[in-house]
């Protein structure tokens, strides 16, 4: 198996490759082609047909396919002009290869998340998370295998997970530092923030978005988990959850970003603060080590809008 990170400037590559995405479009000539996303546990990469003759077999988004293409650097990523296609027969590959995974066990990541659950003194909000992220099945399945982000952050099996825990430890931590927050409440809303992205996502390969993620978004599905979740235990302070429901409508913290309304209480701008420092570093991160060009720059990266130094100083 060549895999996408391995894949070298001016290396021919005739490989399987899960094809997440493809668009069909046309140059200024007026002539088709084709933009494609391929997929494996490493990483994606752009890939370019220009030609669309009889080497190119008939494929959907969604299919395991073979390919035979060039690397290139385009704008100092790694791009494939491809030559040849055609659907990979069952059996040719193993889908194994096409799931990438956090580095992290999983189990020892729940593990630590149902332990934070179990230190929460106020018995609603404990019961609200058990009810949510532990007793129901759907959701605690979908926790275990769902991603954080379609590409930008801790996108791969188990990064919902790990970054639902980052944000949670780092959420703690700064409880020490503003022990005027409530700290049940931020660390509720730390578990909660993104549990709307155990639907908004769809699992493994595809790694997309469904149709209610594409309709509602996360943010609006979390907080309506939230109200449910908590209409069905008595006597659940009304205003308990409003607070916790303000902390997921807010956490990303400006409105030019989705959120729907702004911080307004200590806890969520506690919440926005690590949220956003989680995802971003997590993003040069990856950044770091998806670069495989020579030299001490990563290059410019066009979610951070900067120029990314992979070496120290």
């Amino acid at each position: 198996m060549r895999y996408i990170e391995e894949i070298k400037e001016n290396e021919t590559v005739v490989e399987h490759y899960f094809c997440k995405q493809r668009q069909t479009g046309k140059t200024k000539a007026g002539k088709n082609f084709l933009s494609l996303i391929l997929a494996d546990k490493t990483g994606t990469i752009s890939a370019k047909v220009w030609e669309l003759n009889n080497q190119i077999q008939s494929f959907e988004e969604g299919d395991f396919i073979k390919i035979e293409a060039t690397a290139q650097l385009y704008m100092n990523e790694m791009q494939l002009r491809v030559a040849r296609i055609r659907r990979s027969d069952e059996g040719e590959y193993d889908p194994a290869d096409y799931v990438p995974s956090s580095a992290v066990s999983i189990d020892v990541m729940l593990e630590q998340i149902h332990a934070l659950v179990q230190s929460i003194g106020d018995s609603f909000i404990r019961r609200l998370l058990e009810a949510i992220v532990i007793e129901d099945a759907d959701t605690a399945k979908a926790l275990r295998v769902r991603s954080a982000a379609r590409s930008m952050h801790h996108s791969y099996m188990g990064g919902l997970a790990e970054h639902t825990l980052a944000v949670a430890q780092k959420c703690d931590f700064m409880h020490t530092q503003y022990p005027e927050a409530n700290r049940d409440l931020l660390i509720a809303s730390a578990i909660l923030h993104d549990i709307g992205k155990t639907r908004e996502l769809s699992a493994f390969p595809e790694n997309d978005y469904t149709d209610e993620g594409q309709l509602l978004g996360h943010i609006y599905i979390g907080t309506e988990m939230v109200t449910l979740a908590a209409a069905k235990i008595p006597g659940f302070p009304a205003n308990t959850a409003m607070q916790i429901k303000h902390c997921i409508l807010s956490h990303h913290g400006e409105f030019e970003y989705g959120a729907p309304v702004l911080p307004k209480t200590l806890e969520a701008f506690i919440l926005h603060a690590c949220d956003n420092m989680d995802a971003k570093t997590q993003i040069v991160r990856e950044a770091i080590d998806a670069d495989r060009t020579s030299g001490d720059w990563a290059g410019y990266n066009r979610t951070l809008a900067r120029n990314i130094r992979k070496t120290s100083l």
